[in-house]
């Protein structure tokens, strides 16, 4: 099992020190290798690009969140061959979710199937994008505009994942209470029923809910999510409050296995999930 603890998600582009973290100090060391191929030191450099000598210093040991502008004028002076560019763009999309999230984030990239039970919130992957801004505003610390744009646009980027061919096969066990919720408000739920309406639709994707009143009930433990490899392996994945366990140890995957079928039976069936979310939206 291989457990990851983390701090804050962070935002694309930002002015203030943070605690340095591998993806930063990568960055700032490709800084460092083209200046010093360039000849140059801090202090001749932070002129060229237009920030002081202090800033520069900050990115290059992972302290600072470079800005736009800082990335595109340091890729010119230094004719970095793109290379600084495209340092940044994966350091956009690291920061742009949960530190803890970010190594089942990146085996979702190449799944085969993808198994979610979640009682908390609607999954990413189906969040419309208002609901994914209402839910980001309500959760302490409040992010700033730019922390809260960079989680919602990779948010929304990775539901791409739906529609990649070939297929991968989804499937979702969501709790009624959650929709219940009306996380954002009526609007906003209307939006996300039909949003989830729409994305039951597809193929590849089945979509079953958890009726409030369930006597059974084989998730009271808590959300999870099961994933196949492309090497036919199964990976499990759990969170909580500020940390994420990534599961491959073989017991504890054949109970997650086990709860995820239990589940499956226990839940409405995708016909009947589908008429209770139509009911469900006709209601509000």
């Amino acid at each position: 099992m291989t457990t990851a603890t983390a701090g804050d998600e962070s935002g694309e582009i930002g002015d203030g020190e943070v605690e340095p973290d591998d993806d930063l100090r990568n960055f700032g060391e490709t800084i460092k290798a083209f200046r010093k191929r360039a000849g140059l030191t801090q202090e001749q450099l932070h002129p060229l690009v237009g920030y002081s000598v202090q800033y520069v210093a900050s990115v290059e040991q992972g302290r600072r969140q470079p800005s736009r502008r800082f990335v595109e004028k340091a890729e010119e002076v230094l004719d970095a061959f793109g290379v600084i560019r495209i340092a940044a763009k994966r350091l956009t999309r690291q920061r742009g979710l949960a530190k803890w999230f970010r190594r089942w984030a990146d085996l979702e990239e190449t799944a085969l199937a993808l198994n979610t039970y979640e009682c908390r919130s609607i999954p990413g992957l189906l969040q419309t994008e208002a609901y994914a801004r209402a839910q980001i505003r309500d959760v302490p610390p409040l992010p700033t505009e730019e922390q809260a744009e960079a989680r919602i646009i990779f948010r929304l980027a990775r539901q791409a994942l739906l529609l990649k061919t070939p297929y991968v096969a989804f499937s979702f066990i969501i709790e009624q209470s959650v929709i219940e919720r009306q996380t954002g408000g009526g609007e906003v739920t209307r939006e996300l029923i039909d949003h989830l309406l729409e994305a039951a639709k597809l193929p590849n994707v089945d979509l079953q809910i958890m009726p409030t009143v369930s006597p059974e009930h084989a998730g009271t433990d808590g959300p999870f999510r099961l994933l196949e490899t492309d090497d036919h392996e199964w990976m499990g994945y759990t969170e909580g409050q500020k940390t994420g366990q990534v599961i491959a140890d073989p017991k504890a995957l054949s109970d997650l296995h086990q709860r995820y079928a239990k589940l499956r039976i226990q839940a409405l069936n995708p016909a009947d999930s589908a008429g209770l979310l139509m009911r469900m939206r006709g209601s509000l």
